[in-house]
Order: structure tokens, then sequence, then C-alpha cells
């Protein structure tokens, strides 16, 4: 999946420690600490799957002993009703972890899903979708790794990895040209500046200012399409703002090389898996 794990770990530690606390006083008081037997992943609606290597790192946290069998992998489309991976191993630990698994898995596989529709909305365009900060706290690593397991492209990851000047950040500057300015005239000539703006108006500024990327926010298809003629190759455009599935493919349609899309990872709804144990 990653070779960062240790960002991951740190994440799925916390999550188990926020479900299991000291214990899990349900299963122990009714499941024989021998006991062992096999839990049947099934997932119940057709989505695409992604997050399965936490879904099980999470059961390996709490019992290394645990084993899988199964032949998908992330990225793969699943129908409704398939079994996507068997569970052996003691139960006390089966049960210990089932949630936590359950709930990374789902709310992965509802971005995936979610970003791989959009992804097909604008196949027949050249441009790329992109996901936003707008992740559940702490979950980002997560949800934007599931994004690109859905056919999209990763916008910046957080505040220190790219400079995006939005609408604050120009009032607090004093304009759009002094912003970019001072932007670059601080950050390394390998770092690209991109501003948002709002109207034609921000996007003469914006080109004039030598913005490497812009930003067209909340603007109609129509001006959309006239802000990308101005541009004309001076700077990647990406539109933002207003975005959902109805939308895209006009927006695709004005040329834009980005669209960003909030949706994917704050609006994503989960796919349905249960976790069965077999009698």
């Amino acid at each position: 999946m990653h070779d960062v794990w240790d960002i991951g770990d740190r994440l799925i530690d916390f999550a188990l420690e926020e479900d299991v606390g000291s214990g899990d006083i349900t299963t122990r008081l009714t499941v024989d600490s021998d006991a062992t037997g096999t839990a049947i992943l099934i997932v119940r609606e057709d989505g695409v799957l992604a997050g399965l290597d936490v879904f099980k790192r999470v059961f390996r946290k709490i019992d290394p002993e645990i084993r899988f069998d199964g032949n998908f992998m992330d990225g793969d489309i699943l129908s409704a009703h398939q079994v996507v991976s068997t569970v052996y191993g003691s139960l006390l630990s089966i049960l210990k972890a089932e949630r936590t698994a359950l709930n990374f898995l789902q709310r992965m596989s509802g971005i995936a899903t979610l970003t791989r529709r959009y992804v097909e909305k604008v196949s027949p365009f050249d441009v790329k979708i992109l996901d936003t900060r707008k992740t559940a706290p702490g979950l980002r690593w997560f949800d934007k790794y599931a994004v690109r397991v859905g056919g999209g492209t990763n916008h910046r990851f957080g505040l220190f990895d790219g400079v995006l000047i939005k609408d604050n950040h120009i009032v607090a500057a004093g304009s759009v040209e002094q912003a970019v300015k001072k932007a670059k005239s601080i950050a390394p000539h390998t770092l690209k500046i991109e501003v948002e703006v709002e109207d034609i108006k921000g996007v003469k500024h914006a080109v004039d200012a030598g913005a490497d990327i812009i930003m067209l926010d909340n603007m109609s298809v129509e001006t959309m399409k006239q802000a990308v003629q101005i541009i004309s190759g001076r700077a990647i455009t990406e539109a933002s703002g207003g975005v959902n599935l109805d939308t895209v493919a006009d927006i695709a349609s004005t040329g834009v090389n980005f669209i960003s899309v909030g949706d994917l990872t704050h609006s994503a709804a989960a796919i349905d898996f249960s976790l069965d144990i077999s009698s």
C-alpha cells in the first residue's frame, strides 16, 4: 500500500485504543479464551475495494497469528454479496478487531468508489480529479490513499507541501500581485505557486503576477471557458467549488487541467461490509 506505515500504524493504534480500551468485555464473558474459528468478510453492495491491507493490519495488531485468504486487491471492483476475504484464528482476537477493521475498510472503499464515479464521468476529457484537505481529522493519510485507489490524484497533503494563496491570503497581503510576488521571492524555484480567483479580473491579475496554477473558484461554466482562453496555457488551471456528479462533466468540458472535489473525502458514503463468524 505505502511504505509510510509508521503513520498508518499510529492511526490504527489510536483507533483500537478508542474502541477496545481496557478490553472487549462482551467477548471475554461469552467466548472461551481458547476458541478458534473462521470469519467471512462479505461486501453488501457494489463498490471499489480500498483499505484491505489496513483491514488486515488491524487484526494483526491484536493478534499476529491471525491468517487471511482471498484473491482481491485494492482497486478491484466488487459486486454485492461477494466474499472478499476469510479470516482465521482466535475468536477473541477476531471479535476484538472486527469493528475497527471494518470502519477503516468501509470508509476507504466508499471514498475509492465515489472517486471512481467522478473519474468515469470525466473520462472523455483530458482532466484529472483532485482531492482536497477536507478529510476526516486524523484520517487524511488513509483518505488520500483511497482517492488514489479510485483513480483520483492527490492535491497537496497539508499546509506544509504546497502553496495555495486563497482569498484571505490575498486580503492579508493586499492584492493578488503582492501575494504572488512575496511567495515567489521566498519559495524555492521548484515549488509551484497556486492562486485562487473568483472572477475574470482575478484571472488576469493572477496571470500577470506569474502564478503557476490558477484555481477558478465557484465560477460558472461559461466564465471558466473564458478564463481558460485568457490563461491560454500560461498557467495550469484548476476548477473548484460547485462540483458534483451532475456538473463535473460540464466543468471538464471547459478545458481545465484539474478539478478538485471536496465531496470525495467529506461526503463519500461508506460501502457496507460485514464480517460473519462461520458456525
